[in-house]
C-alpha cells in the first residue's frame, strides 16, 4: 500500500509519521523550509517524551507516473486549488481532502479529475518545536478523523486508518458535517481574535457566553435550511442553557485540549480562519435570500 501526504505540516506530517510506522509504504512532498528540515533532520515526532524519527520517504517533486493508493492532501484551505492543480496530471485515482472548506466538492474535481475526490478532516492537532512534530490525535469521543462515503473506497480507506489506530467515522454527507463544523469553530477562533488576552480567553465568562450564543445560533441557522446536523451531538449545543455552554466552553478554553487543539491553530493560522468565517457568514446569508 502506498501512500502519499502531499503537505508536510502539523496534519499532514504527524499522519505521515503514524501510517509510516504502521508498516505502510508512506512518501511526504514537501516545500521550502519544511522539505530542508525533512533532508536534514528526517520526520521527527515527539511522543512521550521522547522523539523519534518516522520511516517515510521525502519527495520534492511528484511525477505524472508517480501513483500512489492514496494521496492525502493535508494543506491550508487557501492553498487547496493550486494543491489540486499540482495533482491533476498525477495518475493517483483517490485524494483524500483534509481540508477545513464549504466549497463543494464537485469543484475540486472539476480542478483535478472526476471522480478522485473522498472529502475529510482530520482529527488532530499540535505544532512544531523548532523541527519536532508535537501533536496528536484528537479523543475518538470529541472528533475522530471524518470522512464522506463515496463509491465504496471510503471502506480500503477506513482500513488503513484502523491498521494505524487512527480512529475515524464515516458519514453520509461530509458537506453537511463541515458546515456544523464550521458553526462551532468559526465562534471559538473569533472569540481568540476577539479577547484582550487570547492566550486565556477562557477566563472572559461574557465572552465565553457570547461564544456559547453564537454557535447555537449557526446550529439553529443550519438547521432551518433543512439540514441534518452533524454528528448528532451538535444538538447539545441547541438544547443546553446558554450559560451553562458558555460556562463548558471556559473549561474547554482553559484545558490542554484547548491549548493544543484550538489556541495553536487560531493564532497560527489568522488568515484561514479570517476567509473561513466570511465563507461560512455569506452562505448562511445566501441561503437566507434562496429561502
Amino acid at each position: 500500500m502506498r501512500i502519499l501526504i502531499f503537505g508536510a505540516g502539523v496534519i499532514g506530517s504527524l499522519y505521515g509519521a503514524l501510517l509510516a510506522e504502521a508498516g505502510y509504504d508512506v512518501s511526504v512532498y514537501a516545500r521550502g523550509r519544511r522539505l530542508e528540515s525533512l533532508i536534514r533532520n528526517g520526520l521527527l515526532l515527539k511522543s512521550g517524551g521522547t522523539i523519534r524519527k518516522a520511516p517515510i520517504k521525502v519527495l520534492s517533486k511528484l511525477e505524472a507516473e508517480d501513483r500512489y493508493d492514496f494521496i492525502i492532501l493535508a494543506v491550508r484551505e487557501n492553498q487547496l486549488h493550486a494543491a489540486l492543480k499540482d495533482l491533476r496530471q498525477n495518475s493517483s485515482p483517490t485524494i483524500v481532502t483534509m481540508v477545513n472548506s464549504l466549497e463543494t466538492y464537485d469543484r475540486w474535481e472539476a480542478i483535478c479529475g472526476e471522480g478522485r475526490i473522498i472529502p475529510a478532516f482530520p482529527g488532530a492537532g499540535g505544532g512544531f518545536d523548532g523541527d519536532v512534530l508535537d501533536a496528536a490525535l484528537t479523543p475518538r469521543l470529541i472528533q475522530p478523523t471524518t470522512f464522506g462515503k463515496t463509491d465504496g473506497r471510503e471502506k480500503k480507506l477506513a482500513r488503513i486508518l484502523h491498521g494505524a489506530k487512527i480512529p475515524y467515522q464515516i458519514v453520509p454527507d461530509m458537506h453537511a458535517w463541515q458546515l456544523c463544523h464550521l458553526a462551532m469553530v468559526v465562534p471559538i477562533a473569533d472569540a481568540y481574535c476577539e479577547a484582550a488576552d487570547p492566550e486565556h480567553a477562557g477566563r472572559d465568562a461574557v465572552l465565553m457566553r457570547k461564544t456559547a450564543k453564537q454557535i447555537r445560533d449557526n446550529l439553529h441557522e443550519i438547521a432551518a435550511r433543512n439540514i441534518r446536523l452533524s454528528p448528532r451531538k451538535m444538538q447539545v449545543f441547541r438544547l443546553l442553557p446558554v450559560p451553562l455552554v458558555g460556562w463548558i466552553l471556559s473549561l474547554v478554553f482553559r484545558s490542554s485540549f484547548g491549548d493544543r487543539f484550538m489556541y495553536r491553530h487560531s493564532m497560527k493560522a489568522p488568515d484561514e480562519m479570517r476567509r473561513l468565517h466570511e465563507q461560512f457568514y455569506r452562505w448562511l446569508e445566501q441561503k437566507g435570500k434562496e429561502a
